[in-house]
């Protein structure tokens, strides 16, 4: 069984017409390949997907922060000291550098593999090691090619392949949001509540 994916529900599910016209077809193929295909699966998977591409239109990590208290924030576990987020405002390379060398399958700082492999995607697909396993899964060159995640076919294909590994399928199933954004986002959980808005709203544009 599939569910349709058109430009008139993706409208009804919250998202601009322009961004549902874009990405009609990639998550039409995306969802039928991963078995995201009742009105529970798809609602949760489009509402995860707008907070994490801000409503499909940011499909590259931006990390040009313009103060030292922000990166902080956001990155209190790798950024220790406002002293050397100044060193980082204003500067993403740097800062994807500092924040993402010799973690999740990255190089150390010298490689450049922090900001190589910074999140791209409706799924903010971030890191060498997840990188390499979406390649495989999609026989598709993003290790040498990382910017083809930013592209809205291998967008919506890798985001769909991502969800599935992490079972949201099942979790959508049982109306498990907090469970769905802990796999999607991580401890963070970051705009939990909205997540489970926006997934309960595109469920009754599918259903």
């Amino acid at each position: 069984m599939t569910q349709d994916i058109t430009v008139a529900t993706l409208v009804s599910a919250g998202l601009h017409p322009t961004q549902a016209r874009q990405f009609e077809d990639a998550l039409q193929f995306a969802c039928d390949r991963y078995d995201i295909d009742t009105p529970a699966r798809v609602g949760a998977f489009i509402g995860q997907m707008r907070v994490e591409s801000a409503n499909f239109t940011v499909l590259e990590e931006n990390l040009y922060y313009t103060t030292p208290e922000r990166i902080r924030a956001v990155f209190s576990e790798e950024v220790t000291s406002l002293q050397q987020a100044s060193t980082l405002v204003r500067n993403p390379r740097a800062l994807a550098l500092a924040v993402y060398s010799d973690r999740m399958g990255n190089g150390p700082a010298d490689t450049g593999d922090g900001w190589m492999f910074r999140g791209r995607g409706l799924v903010m697909l971030t890191g060498r090691g997840n990188v390499a396993d979406a390649a495989t899964a999609m026989a598709r060159p993003y290790l040498d090619q990382p910017w083809l995640l930013s592209d809205p076919a291998d967008a919506a294909l890798v985001a769909a392949w991502f969800w599935k590994t992490r079972h949201c399928n099942e979790l959508a199933d049982a109306s498990m949001w907090g469970s769905i954004t802990k796999q999607i986002n991580g401890p963070a959980m970051e705009q939990a509540d909205l997540r489970q808005q926006y997934a309960e709203a595109a469920t009754q544009a599918f259903a």
